[in-house]
């Protein structure tokens, strides 16, 4: 296994034109371990499909048929051009969650740049869907009920969409990057105080957290997305 400082370092020497902060390159190193680590295993599992499952390629076609179902009884099958783009978001961050539990490890999601680039695609995929499919008449989505108050209500509902990349954003990166200070705090008691396993019931509480964070994440995508689809009234 490679150790992540060697991916530090090569990113640190690449990005020093750029004079960015350390907390960048360890968010941008990451992000690009967990983009070949998944492209492996997809690769892994897909390479020599069988009709009857096993192994990797049936842990796989579970995640799969998962995600998929959920996207399905979310949004119906109208939802279903869209499962890339909602499995792509929840395996990235379920795993970006999931790798700062490892220790030596840098979660991605606790630099809100990377939260903040995840909610951004959100954002811009909601609207696209929104023109491609209603045109010119998707500004309806904008205008509220009532005529007289169109208006008013038009910049109201701009800044209630413009809220949302910050909501996406905050959420997941408050709760990620509050999950590893704590953990800290454990990891240094348990070494001060000869406590090997102090760190141990925050590691597990953090599963958990991590897995919320990637359900609400693909949970909000689905419905922010199903809401560009329907028909302004």
């Amino acid at each position: 296994m490679i150790h992540p400082l060697i991916f530090l370092d090569f990113f640190r020497k690449l990005l020093e034109p750029l004079h960015i902060g350390d907390a960048a390159v360890y968010a941008i190193a990451y992000t690009w371990l967990i983009i070949i680590a998944l492209l492996i295993v997809s690769l892994l599992a897909t390479r020599a499909i069988r009709e009857v499952p096993k192994g990797l390629q049936n842990f796989m076609e579970i995640i799969v048929d998962g995600i998929e179902n959920m996207i399905t009884e979310s949004m119906g099958e109208k939802g279903r051009p869209f499962f890339p783009l909602i499995a792509t978001l929840a395996l990235f961050i379920l795993v970006s969650n999931l790798i700062g539990l490892i220790p030596g490890f840098f979660p991605p999601t606790a630099n809100i740049n990377t939260t903040a680039a995840c909610a951004v695609v959100v954002f811009v995929a909601t609207h696209v869907v929104g023109v491609r499919n209603h045109g010119f008449h998707y500004v309806h989505h904008f205008m509220g009920p009532i005529i007289w108050l169109a208006p008013l209500m038009f910049f109201i509902e701009v800044i209630g969409h413009l809220s949302r990349v910050l909501s996406l954003t905050l959420r997941l990166f408050g709760n990620m990057q509050g999950h590893e200070l704590v953990l800290m705090i454990f990891f240094t008691l348990g070494a001060k105080y000869y406590l090997p396993l102090a760190p141990l019931p925050m590691m597990l509480m953090g599963i958990l957290v991590s897995f919320i964070q990637a359900f609400v994440f693909m949970l909000l995508a689905m419905i922010y997305i199903q809401g560009s689809l329907e028909e302004a009234h």
